[in-house]
């Protein structure tokens, strides 16, 4: 739901507000209550609610009635505005709260009263009948007099009581110091290492000179010993940091662990079978994240949901969805595809990244020396079209196609043959929401000519891969790529506006040169045909330094065409130049990674950690990756696998940053259906799914609650409220999926 880059202002996941970035700093001030009558004690003046909602006094707290069947958090409330707040100055948020039946949401903020109503704090926290009481700190963003507390019920099915009492608003409060658990001080990789590969690991430590290390089995016997070496001051986290490495020692094990420095870190295995199960198990994700069809929970126990948006009250559905007003006289079936991230969208922009991704961890199994195509065959996702002689990768991925393919402007109609960008909700919607139980109205947004690009690309990729095993399908899409191209060629600057982001993210790019070298890249890749690449070889992206230091994303494509070009058997004119590109570009990545104390490829200008970082660095890393395909050097080998270590706890917060994979992990992602902690039926996300990681710009108001001054790698917290540093997405599992795959092949 994110969906720019950290130089723009993002537009939050649940109002359509524009945040504003807080002050590292707050004013210290005398404490004074902003809130009028938060005790309750006679009268509930000068406390409102919305029209739908009876409040009075019951035993001295504010009790009101909530009518179910409302579509937002914001449609039933109780709130007190002329509230003053000011800039840089701390306040304590504190109230009691309670909601009979149990069980139900709360969503209670501190925000403008007025339009555009933005928010500056927002917790989400389940009631229970009880009651319990609750504390926040956060810092003002703004001075102003037209301030509100705000309590949000709506949202819900069914009428509920909701008690309140004991509410607010301290301001001049010290600012709360966030301390994250970050465990023993030797920080490994929390799943696995190769036993013919790098094993490499970090130690937080005031000490300066080399420090004794021993490698421990499971029965505490020592295995292995040396001394570590001193890293100094490490940027990226704030921390002194020793290296260590212990790559020499190859057999394999289980509930290994480091011993230095007084400390002895989380256990791990020496083994490839992890990896072996991530390639699955990242590819899974794909299955839960689908619209318009049941989640079986046979094949996915404990995920097991209703269709979504297939017009079953009180979904609106996608079989007949019409623009947005204004914007065309048509409507489209677009059922199907993914949804792109934890809420209920689905964008092609992102899904054309990620399609290529999953495609090219296919298409890399079919070519590269260490390649296995059969490990991704059929049957190996167990998804309902198992057993029908297609690799299931393939079948998964043909769901999201399906649904792009039918984003395309149909013949007759007004920019015919471009994409519309994305289809969505008009309105945001909160959290917990299955798919099933969305109420509110889809609207298709414009089309895009970034869109319309991805949809060439993909559908031209897809042209070469579905052959073997449907013809037919296979000339759908390169028929569609053909008409896509030559609607973009038309449309060359039709792009997506910026400020399009009421009920789902925008994704504006406002250059589209690196799409069209994708897309003519995919189309000459499948065809042959000189016209492509003709344009290939006069893009001035094909000799363009293109792999930065943050890589390559939904936004940034040209790494998509040209590593196909340099992997995927073709005959372009000048190809060995092409390969050396993506070798120098390795070279690079692994110069960064060699000079991390945490070993990772991505070093960002100033530490200014992007949104969705995790998804960066490996990204990175599959450039590595690509360079060991095209070279069988065997240190672009070892920096991909030594890539992995920073994703699985060899990090800062001393987390594993992929659910289900390591002693602690990720598990709280930012999501409507994956949403344990705020319902206890729900489940956490599936075992497999990438958090997005640490952001820099924290654009949520609970990172901004919490993560003030946050350096690099600690601007996470893995809380499902934290849309800006922990989502998940189906871009950012592509690289996590085409990496385990990658590591699972160098057995």
């Amino acid at each position: 739901m994110k969906r720019r880059r950290t130089t723009l202002l993002a537009i939050t996941a649940l109002l359509a507000a524009a945040l504003t970035a807080l002050p590292t700093g707050s004013a210290q001030a005398e404490e004074v209550e902003q809130v009028k009558n938060g005790t309750f004690d006679t009268t509930t003046a000068p406390w409102w609610t919305s029209t739908n909602v009876t409040a009075g006094l019951t035993d001295g707290r504010l009790c009101a009635e909530v009518p179910g069947g409302t579509t937002n958090r914001w449609d039933a409330a109780v709130g007190q505005n002329d509230i003053t707040l000011v800039k840089g100055e701390s306040y304590r948020f504190s109230f009691s709260a309670s909601g009979t039946p149990q069980g139900k949401i709360l969503r209670a903020i501190v925000g403008l009263s007025v339009a555009p109503y933005d928010t500056w704090f927002e917790v989400s926290p389940q009631l229970n009948v009880a009651g319990d009481s609750y504390s926040y700190t956060f810092t003002s963003p703004v001075d102003t007099a037209q301030a509100q507390v705000g309590f949000q019920l709506g949202g819900d099915a069914d009428p509920f009581t909701f008690c309140m009492d004991d509410v607010s608003l301290l301001g001049g409060v010290p600012p709360e110091v966030y301390e994250p658990d970050t465990g023993p001080r030797v920080r490994v990789n929390q799943v696995a290492y190769l036993p013919a590969g790098p094993k490499n690991a970090t130690l937080v430590t005031d000490a300066t000179t080399k420090l004794p290390w021993q490698l421990k089995n499971a029965s505490g016997a020592v295995v292995a010993h040396g001394r570590t070496t001193p890293r100094g001051l490490d940027a990226s986290s704030g921390q002194n940091v020793h290296s260590i490495g212990f790559g020499s020692y190859r057999k394999r094990g289980a509930g290994l662990t480091l011993v230095v420095d007084g400390e002895t870190s989380r256990p791990f295995d020496i083994d490839a079978s992890a990896y072996e199960r991530l390639r699955l198990d990242s590819l899974k994700y794909y299955y839960t994240q689908r619209s318009g069809i049941g989640i079986s929970d046979d094949l996915r126990p404990g995920y097991g949901r209703a269709a979504g948006h297939l017009n079953v009250a009180p979904n609106k559905g996608d079989d007949d969805v019409p623009c947005q007003p204004g914007v065309c006289d048509y409507t489209l079936d677009v059922t199907g595809g993914w949804y792109d991230a934890g809420d209920h969208g689905k964008y092609v922009v992102n899904g054309g990244i990620s399609t290529w991704e999953v495609l090219s961890t296919y298409e890399r199994a079919l070519y590269a020396r260490t390649g296995q195509a059969g490990k991704l065959g059929d049957g190996s996702l167990d998804i309902p079209e198992s057993g029908n002689r297609v690799p299931d990768l393939l079948d998964e991925v043909r769901w999201e196609l399906e649904f792009l393919l039918k984003m395309q402007v149909p013949d007759g109609k007004p920019l015919a043959g471009m994409a519309h960008h994305k289809i969505h909700d008009e309105q945001w919607t909160g959290l917990p929401l299955m798919p099933g139980d969305d109420p509110q109205k889809r609207e298709l947004h414009p089309p895009s000519t970034a869109a319309t690009l991805n949809l060439a690309a993909t559908a031209a990729q897809a042209a070469r891969l579905y052959r073997p095993y449907d013809r037919a399908f296979a000339a759908k899409t390169l028929d569609a790529a053909r008409t896509a191209w030559a609607a973009a060629r038309q449309h060359p600057e039709l792009h997506a506006s910026e400020s399009d982001g009421i009920g789902g993210g925008a994704y504006a790019d406002n250059n589209a040169t690196d799409e069209f070298y994708w897309a003519a890249a995919q189309l000459y890749l499948t065809t042959g045909e000189k016209e492509f690449a003709d344009f290939v070889l006069d893009s001035p992206v094909h000799t363009a330094d293109i792999f930065k230091p943050i890589g390559f994303d939904w936004a940034r494509t040209a790494a998509a065409g040209r590593l196909d070009l340099a992997t995927v058997p073709n005959r372009l004119p000048g190809r060995d130049k092409i390969r050396q590109s993506v070798i120098k570009g390795a070279d690079r990545y692994l110069a960064t990674l060699k000079a991390h104390p945490y070993g990772m490829p991505y070093a960002p200008d100033n530490n200014l950690y992007d949104w969705g970082s995790n998804h960066q660095i490996l990204n990175n890393a599959v450039v590595i990756a690509t360079a060991y395909d095209i070279t069988g050097a065997s240190k672009y080998r070892e920096g991909a696998l030594q890539s992995m270590d920073y994703i699985f706890g060899r990090n800062a917060l001393n987390i594993s940053y992929v659910t289900g994979y390591g002693e602690v992990d990720a598990r709280n992602q930012h999501s409507r259906w994956y949403a344990h902690q705020l319902d206890p039926d729900l489940p956490n996300p599936p075992a497999g799914t990438l958090a997005g990681g640490p952001n820099s710009s924290i654009q949520d108001p609970y990172a901004q609650s919490k993560l003030q001054g946050c350096v690099g790698q600690f601007c996470y917290i893995d809380d499902i409220q934290s849309w800006s540093t922990n989502e998940h997405t189906i871009n950012w599992n592509a690289p996590l999926a085409r990496m385990a795959s990658f590591v699972a092949d160098q057995i």
